[in-house]
């Protein structure tokens, strides 16, 4: 990413804004994965750290989310029908939403003072569908990989 002249901003900033118009433009979708650090550092020419702060951003502003070790998802959104992300629902919401109206993005619920008998149920649901979609996603890479190796041609063991 070559940033234009005249922006000042720092380089996650200006990273975590290019992420932020994929996700707004429907470009990523909700529950899909994000790019490795590694391949956004490539892609924005920045650091591991700057990569890592550029999705920081994004985790506060509720727009994605992260399972350990897996990586970084694309949050449930609730989205108008001219496109607009009007309210993102998160199950682990921002310390700081504050932060998020700031940056100019949608804050996250603060889901963390949910009411109502079924609230925490459903909050522990939601984390473990995102973890069963984080590992679905890795067993079709790893299927996609075994069918690469049994393409025809190629004698199968």
């Amino acid at each position: 990413m070559t940033p234009p002249p005249h922006d000042t901003r720092p380089p996650y900033q200006q990273a975590a804004d290019e992420i932020r118009k994929e996700i707004k433009s429907g470009r990523l979708k909700p529950g899909e994965q994000l790019p490795s650090h590694r391949e956004l550092q490539e892609r924005f020419g920045v650091a591991n750290m700057t990569a890592r702060s550029a999705l920081r951003v994004l985790r506060d502003e509720g727009l994605i989310y992260t399972v350990q070790g897996r990586g970084s998802y694309v949050a449930d959104a609730v989205v108008t029908q001219d496109g607009e992300v009007v309210a993102v629902v998160e199950a682990k919401s921002s310390k700081r939403p504050e932060a998020a109206k700031e940056a100019g993005g949608p804050a996250a619920p603060d889901t963390s003072e949910a009411t109502g008998p079924y609230a925490e149920t459903l909050l522990a649901i939601r984390d473990q569908l995102r973890t069963l979609n984080a590992e679905v996603q890795t067993l079709k890479r790893d299927v996609a990989e075994l069918k690469e190796q049994q393409s025809p041609g190629k004698p199968t063991r």
